[in-house]
């Protein structure tokens, strides 16, 4: 069964973005995976469609109303999921950190109900009530979840089976193996002064092996000290 994606969103037209191009785009187009980008409007039952109201307590901005919202979902799982196997995903920046195991997980099976939050938030009883996972890609706010959940997609698709064209592309990649990636190389040999380091040319696949995994350490240890804890020493060199 082919990854299927639904996104519960303000703004339809957002998708799929530039998920609708390249190795995305085309796996897209062979059916390998797909999308369905369910406007919240439409489960608004008052003339104006209105979704949001202001926040209980007082403060600033507006919050996106737990009876509308849970329609949404409901109507989307009566529809497309039934049982309830798609993990509902609410894009936030409170929520925990997209790592490379949850992305592979979620590719794993077969496909997300991604909510995209707007204005203030989303009021905390349709997230209790509906089981919405919140999923953070980073210690920084957007005007919205739509680009955080083209984030979370591109990170999911590129690794379904057949999307990329070398598998070994998915294997050798930062925090596959919990380093960053080593520093690649192509022609010319000599760029500005700059020569492509001896051991890549040596033909010794071995000595590459090391250089490899060595300057991932290094990088790893210079720039995510955090991730070196989660290495092992057995792995293969990795991005």
């Amino acid at each position: 069964m082919a990854f299927r994606a639904t996104i519960l969103t303000l703004y339809p037209e957002m998708f799929p973005g530039h998920l609708g191009h390249s190795l995305a785009g085309r796996a897209l187009e062979r059916g390998q995976w797909s999308l369905d980008a369910v406007q919240i409007r439409d489960f608004a039952e008052d003339r104006h469609r209105t979704v949001d109201d202001t926040p209980a307590g007082g403060g600033a901005g507006m919050v996106l109303r737990a009876d509308i919202l849970g329609r949404a979902i409901d109507r989307v799982s009566a529809e497309d999921d039934p049982g309830g196997l798609r993990p509902r995903l609410l894009m936030s920046p409170r929520g925990r950190p997209l790592s490379q195991a949850r992305v592979r997980e979620i590719a794993s099976g077969p496909g997300a109900v991604i909510v995209c939050g707007r204005f203030e938030g989303v009021d905390q009883r349709v997230i209790d009530a509906r089981a919405l996972e919140e999923v953070s890609i980073g210690d920084y706010i957007l005007s919205g979840g739509e680009p955080a959940a083209l984030t979370l997609l591109d990170a999911v698709v590129r690794i379904l089976p057949g999307v990329m064209g070398n598998a070994l592309s998915g294997v050798h990649e930062s925090f596959e193996g919990g380093l960053l990636e080593h520093p690649h190389y192509t022609r010319p040999q000599v760029f500005e002064g700059r020569e492509i380091p001896a051991v890549l040319t040596s033909g010794n696949h071995g000595a590459i092996e090391r250089w490899r995994r060595a300057e991932a350490e290094r990088l790893t240890r210079e720039r995510r000290p955090d991730l070196l804890s989660q290495s092992s020493p057995l792995q293969p060199v990795t991005k």
